[in-house]
């Protein structure tokens, strides 16, 4: 019997959630039943396809102050925040808006003679894995574009926000697409990959680790299926000398301690011009003093628990071997007595650390950060690309070309100036190095989620 799948709240250790995940059997009949939706969900006008995944989403509204409270149930984030639904809307209007344009037939000739062209069909069937730190954010990336390009949807979601992919089904078959356009599975690792090594999917979109991302290749080995792959990340931001200080610290702190730290784009190491370096670690130090640890559901929390008592670990590890090297911890935990050795864990800011330690080389996804001083440009570009990851990295300073050939030369796949940990729909989200492959959201969104198809059609006999 297929051993059921627990939900722990990082909240109180309670069991949250149990369900029984499918077994190999019922998974494959999942998969038949997408596939034979799939062409006549696609032979629906673009119109009212989009329609129904526009109406799927303003759904989520109507229940949008249960979700809040089930997301800090179920991974930790306070409530104050108000959940993702912003962005959901955001990112599926863009998606819906560029649709008809994107899709449309690229046309390369239509003469009395020939008619060429090239147009964009749906794949067929995609498999979405999604993560738990954003849990409707991430999933929409994907989910968006492939129903509005005619495809089916399969969606797992991560065990430690189970319910986040029951809510998007049942928001998403209330609007009307059929239940078998959009299916929420809970699934096992054995049979996801039963399932991609029998071709079950045509495209399989995963964010998650590393080890994920190299189970995933291995399963799809020799089934030509394709894959899109937003694995781990260690984000770099860079304070020039001519930065706005204050400005840079009010993001980066942001960016590295918001949603404990646990953001895909989230900032994990800072190197700060020398002139700059004191002044910018003294208000660092004061700003991350500010945050509140503690019950996700209290107004006050600025930050919750992590999601899982052994993500926390994992920091608490670096961040000690890193002391242990001769690292400063520059944050008393004292400050943050809610800190209980488990899953809640009070923010950390460490100097004299080198990329000799862990914390500055692997990812973390916690509430905490290195900074380190540089003398310029170079410097600093040496340090961002010593790393095994690029995905983003964020550049502080008042000139625009400076910036740009800086990012010019950083291997990520988003370079930010003055900004860090956004996503805009309408630049491709991407990676490169062990962050992965493929991308999400744009135009390019689109051509994850379909195949060009050309039509060479000759309209005379001689």
């Amino acid at each position: 019997m297929t051993k059921p799948i627990a939900l722990i709240s990082p909240v109180d250790g309670s069991t949250y959630a149990t369900r029984t995940p499918l077994t190999q059997v019922e998974a494959l009949a999942a998969t038949a039943r997408a596939r034979a939706a799939q062409k006549p969900w696609a032979a629906r006008p673009l119109a009212e396809r989009i329609a129904l995944v526009k109406a799927g989403v303003a759904n989520l509204d109507k229940v949008k102050d249960k979700l809040v409270e089930e997301l800090a149930w179920q991974m930790g984030r306070p409530t104050r925040y108000g959940g993702e639904f912003g962005g959901v809307h955001d990112r599926t209007n863009y998606m819906a808006e560029i649709a008809a344009k994107t899709l449309a037939p690229e046309v390369v000739e239509d003469s009395a003679t020939f008619s060429r062209q090239i147009a964009r069909e749906a794949v067929g069937v995609v498999f979405i894995v999604a993560p738990w730190n954003y849990p409707y954010l991430t999933t929409i990336n994907t989910l968006a574009p492939a129903l509005i390009a005619g495809n089916t949807v399969i969606l797992k979601h991560a065990s430690q926000t189970l319910l986040v992919g029951e809510r998007l089904a049942e928001a998403f078959h209330a609007a009307g697409i059929p239940a078998d356009v959009f299916q929420n599975v809970v699934l096992d690792h054995a049979t996801t990959e039963h399932l991609i090594q029998n071709r079950a999917f045509n495209f399989v979109n995963f964010t998650g680790s590393v080890g994920g991302g190299i189970a995933m290749e291995k399963a799809a080995a020799g089934t030509f299926t394709g894959l899109g792959l937003e694995l781990g990340g260690k984000d770099p931001g860079y304070v020039r000398a001519d930065a706005d200080l204050d400005a840079a610290v009010d993001s980066l702190m942001d960016g590295a301690m918001f949603n404990a730290g646990q953001c895909c784009c989230g900032i994990e190491r800072i190197y700060v011009h020398e002139s700059l370096y004191d002044a910018f670690v003294e208000k660092s130090v004061a700003w991350v003093k500010g945050l509140v640890l503690g019950n996700p559901f209290d107004a006050a929390t600025t930050i919750g628990p992590m999601a899982n008592k052994r993500f926390a670990a994992v920091v608490r590890a670096q961040v000690a071997e890193a002391v242990a090297a001769g690292a400063t911890p520059l944050i008393d935990p004292a400050l943050f007595p809610a800190d209980d050795g488990g899953a809640y864990l009070a923010p950390q800011i460490l100097v004299n650390v080198d990329h000799s330690m862990r914390v500055m080389m692997e990812e973390s996804f916690g509430p905490v950060v290195g900074i380190m001083k540089v003398s310029g440009d170079d410097e600093a570009i040496a340090f961002m690309n010593d790393s095994p990851y690029g995905l983003t990295c964020s550049i502080w300073t008042k000139d625009v070309e400076a910036a740009s050939a800086i990012g010019a030369q950083v291997e990520t796949g988003t370079v930010f100036m003055n900004r860090c940990d956004y996503l805009d729909p309408a630049l491709c989200w991407t990676g490169c190095k062990d962050t992965g492959r493929g991308g999400s959201l744009s135009y390019l969104g689109f051509h994850s989620v379909t195949r060009p198809k050309s039509y060479h059609l000759k309209k005379v006999t001689k």
